[in-house]
């Protein structure tokens, strides 16, 4: 412990220009003479530590000392703290935030370097997903499994038990990837359709599995292009369209209308999105995506009793 304590207190040295005995002792919880025999021990290795005395004193590192960190550049560095900025809004780890000390006290020094954040990270996820994602979080930490009912894409609902292996964010949407002991087969569970999620007592040794290996093994799998369709947009839903499927594969007709030529994963995907544009989007082909559109419309109809 007094190694850990003596790490933190030169890295709070390093990234504050001045900081009183007083104040690390409430900080780490011990006694102000604790303090005194660890700042003796950091001057006795050889960081040169000043102090000062009076109502404003404390103690600091000796002006021009710092520790050799010019590995990485000083935009190198902000961009490393944006990105666990981020992850510290999704997981509420306190690891991060002693992480990002670490890390501003070996940042090298910049005038004018204030406000030089041009690029934040927001990863909170939905106050579903975040009152899971912690408890995911510290059972990957702890290797335990966890045990959650999972409804699927179809609606059916399974309970499964999971040796959970890590969390990624892909889309705006919050995944887990793990071992899955009830189909004895590495699987990748969205967060948002969990339920009943717990921790159990079981410890297990993490298999050979990375989230590469995950990628390389469903992305193989997925056919994201299995659905062609032309589209036709009303200029209501510009913005959206463009949005979702870039300027590039967006077409400006002369009457105002637009044109896209969409892929999906699926024919039901694909009857998902369109009809979420409600009368703004207008399918020209295939024929049988059509047809399944006017089943569902119908269906709708007889639902809401159109005549």
């Amino acid at each position: 412990m007094k190694l850990d304590r003596l790490l933190a207190i030169t890295m709070t040295l390093l990234n504050q220009t001045r900081v009183s005995a007083t104040e690390l002792a409430e900080r780490f919880e011990v006694s102000l003479r604790t303090i005194y025999r660890d700042m003796e021990s950091i001057n006795q290795s050889g960081i040169p530590i000043v102090s000062f005395p009076g109502s404003d004193g404390g103690y600091e590192i000796m002006s021009g000392y710092r520790i050799d960190k010019q590995i990485l550049s000083f935009d190198d560095f902000t961009s490393i703290c944006s990105a666990l900025r981020g992850a510290r809004s999704a997981t509420d780890s306190s690891d991060i935030d002693g992480l990002l000390e670490r890390i501003g006290a070996l940042m090298p020094a910049q005038s004018g370097a204030a406000g030089t954040d041009h690029v934040d990270f927001d990863f909170t996820p939905t106050p579903n997903d975040k009152e899971k994602i912690g408890p995911l979080h510290q059972a990957i930490k702890e290797l335990r499994t966890v045990r959650f009912e999972y409804l699927d894409n179809k609606g059916t609902e399974t309970e499964r038990t999971i040796e959970p292996m890590g969390l990624f964010l892909k889309g705006y949407v919050w995944y887990l990837y793990g071992y899955c002991l009830t189909r004895s087969d590495i699987r990748v569970f969205r967060i948002s359709r969990m339920l009943r999620l717990r921790s159990l007592p079981e410890t297990f040794v993490r298999r050979p599995y990375t989230l590469q290996d995950v990628e390389r093994q469903f992305m193989g799998q997925a056919n994201f292009a299995k659905v062609r369709a032309v589209l036709r947009f009303q200029p209501e839903v510009k913005t959206r369209v463009r949005d979702e499927f870039g300027f590039d594969q967006v077409t400006a007709n002369s009457d105002g209308t637009l044109s896209v030529t969409a892929q999906y994963s699926s024919t039901e995907r694909a009857v998902q999105s369109i009809l979420s544009y409600s009368s703004y989007a207008m399918v020209l082909e295939p024929p049988d995506l059509i047809a399944e559109l006017r089943r569902h419309i119908a269906n709708m109809a007889r639902l809401y009793k159109v005549e």
